[in-house]
């Protein structure tokens, strides 16, 4: 971060970075406890998860007037202006991963304690480990104006997509197996695609990075493997079946 003749402006600038970096450990510390409610139908944790996220929205409304008063007192120029800029976006991005556990939260609480399986929630849980791993990265990336860890995040996002779309696909499949399964399954499947859309967030920070440091957007567009809009799941045999003697039977009636 450049140095001014003013000190009071790059305290006001190092301000900004502070509560970037305090957003970054509240949002990772959401997401956590938002997936481990899951894995556990943990009611009373996922309401600290809706609860906390107050926090959160404090402090991104912190940078926002923050941003907007240096803007108009200070009118800076290149570099300084980028900083600004990108402390907004950045912290806009925080507040939506904190949106996304929050309401992941309250899937858990909409289950009721209902608990189908553990072999169900195994595949929502990786793909958080992914999701996690990137906001961690991207927030150090951020910290340290590291471009290349910032662009390794980038490049990344294409494994969440594909876990997504997979994981869509077998939770499908579960949910046809057994009926039972399917107002679970159909949690998860939110709960999926909320993660999926945390990992866009880190993406975005990764890409604010970029413009921060060069000062310019990157040169293409990031592809996007989440196919679960085309996905379908084939009856097996046995589905078929039972789906063959139910319409038999109601031919006879």
């Amino acid at each position: 971060m450049p140095q001014h003749t003013v000190v009071a402006y790059d305290d006001e600038l190092k301000q900004l970075a502070g509560w970037i970096a305090e957003m970054g450990g509240q949002a990772e510390r959401l997401l956590i406890d938002a997936v481990t409610a899951l894995s556990r139908i943990d009611t009373d944790l996922a309401q600290q998860v809706i609860v906390n996220d107050q926090r959160l929205d404090i402090v991104q409304r912190k940078v926002e007037e923050a941003a907007i008063s240096i803007i108009a007192r200070r009118q800076p120029m290149a570099r300084d202006l980028r900083e600004i800029v990108s402390a907004l976006r950045v912290s806009n991005d925080l507040e939506r991963v904190g949106d996304l556990a929050k309401n992941i939260a309250k899937r858990v609480v909409a289950m009721n304690g209902q608990y189908q399986s553990k072999r169900l929630v195994l595949g929502v849980e990786h793909i958080s480990e992914i999701a996690l791993e990137q906001i961690k990265t991207v927030i150090d990336a951020y910290t340290a104006r590291d471009v290349e860890a910032a662009e390794a995040v980038r490049n990344r996002d294409d494994e969440i997509d594909a876990m997504y779309t997979s994981l869509f696909r077998e939770l499908l499949t579960y949910m046809m197996e057994d009926p039972r399964n399917i107002t679970f399954c159909t949690h998860l499947l939110f709960c999926a695609k909320n993660i999926e859309r945390i990992g866009d967030h880190a993406t975005n920070i990764a890409e604010n990075i970029h413009y921060l440091v060069t000062g310019e957007q990157p040169a293409l567009d990031r592809p996007k493997l989440d196919n679960s809009s085309l996905t379908s799941v084939e009856f097996g045999k046995a589905e078929q079946a039972r789906a063959t003697a139910a319409s038999t039977e109601t031919g006879k009636a």
